[in-house]
């Protein structure tokens, strides 16, 4: 059996969109804030992932608590929500027309994502076209003051 291509895997949802019921799990409940979780659907990502405008940025997190307040849940998956955001990225590159802007989606506190298309390098470029300074500490990549870039999807 062939592999899917990354735009496959975004225009297969499976049963996704789907909320979890987590009442019976108190450790997940406390963690998660409640005991209604999203499982969204690729294409919920792209579609938040896509209106991102140049000069601003969203966070993943953002985008989980977007999601989430939507549809009445809690929180959204945490894993999900990065295989999805990456799916998201791969696909857009390889299409040859409607592509999204996926490098204006980052990881929490500004953070650069190491699995994007490119890796960090490609994004950082993209973002310093978008007029962002991208800072390393250590080892790792962020937007300097990401919080003033912030796009605001509510």
């Amino acid at each position: 059996m062939a592999k899917k291509t990354y735009n496959e895997k975004l225009n297969s949802p499976g049963d996704l969109p789907k909320i979890e019921d987590l009442s019976d799990k108190p450790e997940a409940v406390a963690r998660f804030g409640g005991a209604k979780l999203l499982v969204a659907a690729p294409m919920q990502y792209h579609e938040v992932m896509s209106k991102v405008p140049e000069g601003k940025i969203v966070t993943a997190d953002q985008i989980r608590e977007h999601l989430a307040k939507q549809v009445g849940a809690d929180a959204t998956c945490p894993l999900t929500a990065g295989i999805f955001i990456n799916i998201c990225a791969h696909a857009s590159e390889e299409r040859s027309d409607n592509k999204i802007p996926w490098w204006r989606t980052l990881k929490a506190k500004g953070e650069l994502n190491e699995k994007y298309p490119g890796g960090i390098e490609e994004q950082k470029v993209h973002l310093e076209v978008d007029g962002h300074t991208v800072i390393q500490k250590g080892k790792r990549y962020f937007v300097e003051n990401y919080e003033e870039g912030l796009f605001e999807l509510d």
